[in-house]
């Protein structure tokens, strides 16, 4: 019985199928991955996985900070922190604050994204406002005053004497807001921070839309417009699917730095605010270890912290996948 074996063009025998290469490990392959594999690995479990695997222990000690001893303790500072009524309504705060943030600024920065790409003349080509990129700078100049200035700036225009807010708001009729102290009472103070916090994250991440957007193909649009689909619709069902990759990552990068805040509120109200109204997590953290010196008890609210930052994240991981962002089978 014969069996025939076929060949390539040169006359060689071909390859089976199926059956890989294998490389051979030669030199230069393994300085690239000892370089650019190992090396940030290395950095990575030193200078992130470490310091983390020690506050995990530290939250377990009684450490004052300063001291070279350190009684461990276990789980105490845990279950002093859910009886710290202190603890808790920080924790409340700063819960609040993830929800709100994030989902009044991406929705500000998705609609402002969408006019200034696509909300331009109905006729014709679909196009922008005119000036956009005049829009897209001063947009964008919040985010870069850093946030400390930012914080004092705002400490300012809401004082209640010489703030530039409640004579702006006197002088157009409204005789309630004269010497009106938007950041001394609990229940303006939050939703005052709350406004801050999106004035100076929305311009960055309305930039950062815009350039998911100006990727989209611009036949889509012209489809959509011959279709009869007005903007909004066009937004919600073309936008938002299409650049649903971007604004999950904003998503997450937003609700972090909301979760902390620590440099906003330490600017407009370093106290806590009126009954404790603006207190987030990282400021009753701060003032523990700091001013108590409760390094030990700092350290299990700073896991804590870190544990409601995590899990915000995979909530909304969970909940881009369950509403479409993966297909079935795991492709995109």
């Amino acid at each position: 019985m014969s069996s025939s074996v076929s060949t390539t063009p040169a006359g060689r025998p071909a390859r089976p199928a199926g059956r890989g290469r294998r490389r051979r490990l030669t030199f230069d392959r393994v300085s690239f991955f000892a370089v650019f594999l190992g090396v940030p690995l290395i950095i990575f479990l030193v200078f992130v996985v470490s310091p983390f695997v020690q506050a995990i222990y530290y939250s377990l000690t009684d450490w004052g900070g300063f001291s070279a001893t350190m009684n461990f303790i276990g789980f105490d500072n845990y279950v002093k922190l859910f009886q710290d009524d202190t603890f808790v309504r920080s924790m409340r705060n700063s819960i609040i604050l993830g929800l709100v943030v994030p989902f009044v600024t991406i929705v500000l920065a998705l609609a402002l994204a969408t006019v200034v790409t696509i909300g331009g003349s109905g006729t014709g080509a679909v196009r922008g406002l005119t000036r956009s990129n005049l829009y897209r700078v001063v947009s964008f100049f919040p985010y870069a005053v850093p946030a400390i200035v930012i914080g004092i700036i705002w400490a300012q225009i809401y004082d209640p004497g010489s703030g530039i807010l409640n004579a702006v708001l006197t002088h157009l009729g409204f005789d309630g807001a004269k010497n009106y102290a938007w950041l001394g009472d609990s229940r303006t103070a939050m939703a005052a921070s709350i406004f801050v916090i999106v004035w100076s994250f929305v311009g960055f991440y309305m930039v950062l839309f815009i350039a998911g957007i100006r990727g989209i193909d611009p036949e889509i649009f012209e489809s959509a417009r011959l279709d009869g689909a007005s903007r909004v619709r066009t937004a919600v069902s073309i936008v938002v699917p299409l650049i649903r990759d971007n604004i999950q990552t904003a998503y997450i990068y937003v609700g972090i730095a909301a979760l902390d805040s620590f440099v906003y509120m330490a600017a407009l109200n370093p106290d806590g605010g009126p009954q404790l109204s603006t207190l987030v997590m990282s400021q009753d953290l701060y003032t523990t270890a700091f001013t108590k010196g409760q390094f030990g008890y700092a350290t299990a609210m700073g896991v804590m912290l870190a544990v409601v930052t995590l899990a915000f994240a995979a909530v909304v991981f969970i909940v881009n996948a369950l509403t479409g962002g993966r297909e079935k089978g795991g492709r995109r």
